[in-house]
């Protein structure tokens, strides 16, 4: 059991950090001059990455944006304060209760993350053909898939009485 919760504890450290790169790092979506995040621009000129803001226009309008930013940084949160109810619960509850609560931060930190991704991909670049998603939009849809494992993980654990 304890290799088992080991287990568990470095796969959701691996979600919150793949949460974190998503939310934080600059490459939604590329073109080769042009890196594009929730956050901003990055243009390079003579060799020079130069970071501006993004257009309030046509491409990127505010409302999707701010939905997309307010669930990226949701994620991260609901991660983090999932791990710390984990820990919490590990020491303080009895078994058969001990780590619902975990699997539902957890749950709820998956359904940000997807619910931001999804948005990007519906309302984002949709008649660009000269760009391509970068890691940080890949990064996304492999933390929803971490979360949602480590999410069904906590629920079965709660069961277990060894």
């Amino acid at each position: 059991m304890l290799i088992l919760l080991a287990g568990i504890f470095v796969l959701h450290i691996i979600g919150i950090v793949t949460l974190l790169v998503t939310t934080i790092d600059n490459a939604w979506w590329m073109m080769d001059n042009v890196s594009t995040d929730v956050w901003g621009r990055w243009i390079k000129v003579n060799g020079i990455w130069n970071y501006t803001d993004l257009p309030t226009t046509h491409p990127y309008p505010q409302e999707y944006l701010q939905a997309v930013q307010a669930s990226s940084v949701l994620a991260c949160i609901f991660s983090i304060i999932s791990i710390l109810v984990f820990l919490a619960q590990l020491f303080t509850l009895t078994k058969g209760k001990r780590f619902t609560l975990s699997g539902i931060f957890q749950l709820l930190a998956a359904l940000s993350i997807m619910i931001a991704a999804s948005i990007y991909t519906d309302r984002f670049h949709l008649n660009e053909s000269n760009g391509w998603y970068g890691h940080c939009f890949i990064l996304a849809w492999i933390s929803f898939s971490i979360t949602v494992i480590s999410s069904i993980i906590y629920f079965v654990l709660r069961k277990k009485t060894a």
